[in-house]
């Protein structure tokens, strides 16, 4: 049964139980589309074929991908790319992207704190930092499952932190740092089939703030733009307020096929 969206959910416990990208690829690559959702997750949970080290932490991890994800719909290209061996670097932000669909804390804090804050030039940040940021999630469109205690804030503060470092976004432990990031090339090029999708206009793709959850300004996706072109893996064409963007495949689903064929 498809799951109503969650994407307005601001949801501590999945910040909390954080990334999961080694056991979201597992469970992926074994992931059987002849089969539902819900009976992919009670083989998960059966057989434990990730391996995980308890049986909470094994319940926690079918709990998390149920919230996240819809395998059978928009996740799809998602689930397909790991059960063919995509390379990990190039998943990795893939899944990030995904995640983000239907996860709205995660996607807010990427867009509207971390971005800016790197985009303003800071060099570090810490877990504290984010408290105030934190506390006005329902000023931007967010709503909260129950309260949260100063404990629960603490801990989502430190829990986005540790997603944005698992996503190779920042480094350190205590302290973090900017990390000198760089989109993988065939990822990019998912990420504009996909948005092409859900924005049309290729203006709007340039413009969409989903890539501040790569660091990236419209100025840097337009230089990859440019750099594509130049080596004709897409046209790319400007005249004035005309904007031209033919991509290789019709939709990401497709371009995730040939990513591994």
């Amino acid at each position: 049964m498809k799951l109503a969206s969650r994407a307005n959910v601001a949801s501590s416990f999945t910040i909390v139980k954080g990334a999961m990208i080694d056991e979201t690829q597992s469970v992926f690559a074994a992931w059987d589309f002849a089969r539902s959702k819900r009976a992919n997750l009670d083989r998960l949970r059966e057989e434990n074929f990730i391996g995980a080290g308890t049986s909470t932490w094994l319940r926690d991890v079918a709990k998390v991908l149920n919230r996240r994800f819809e395998p059978d719909g928009r996740d799809h290209a998602l689930v397909v790319l790991a059960k063919n061996g995509c390379d990990l670097d190039e998943w990795r932000p893939l899944l990030l992207w995904h995640i983000t669909r239907d996860e709205f804390l995660l996607r807010d804090f990427l867009q509207n704190w971390l971005f800016p804050t790197y985009d303003g030039g800071a060099f570090r940040v810490r877990p504290e930092e984010l408290h105030s940021y934190l506390k006005g999630i329902r000023k931007r469109g967010g709503t909260t499952e129950h309260a949260w205690t100063d404990t629960t804030l603490k801990r989502v503060a430190a829990g986005l932190m540790k997603m944005a470092v698992d996503f190779g976004l920042l480094r350190g432990s205590v302290v973090k740092e900017f990390a000198s990031y760089h989109l993988p090339e065939r990822s990019f090029l998912y990420l504009l089939h996909a948005l092409r999708e859900e924005k049309q206009s290729p203006q709007k793709v340039i413009d969409a703030q989903d890539w501040r959850m790569f660091l990236m300004r419209p100025s840097d996706v337009e230089q990859e733009l440019l750099r594509l072109h130049q080596f004709r893996k897409l046209e790319y064409q400007v005249a004035g307020s005309l904007v031209q963007l033919t991509l290789p495949c019709s939709n990401s689903r497709e371009y995730a096929e040939r990513m591994v064929a």
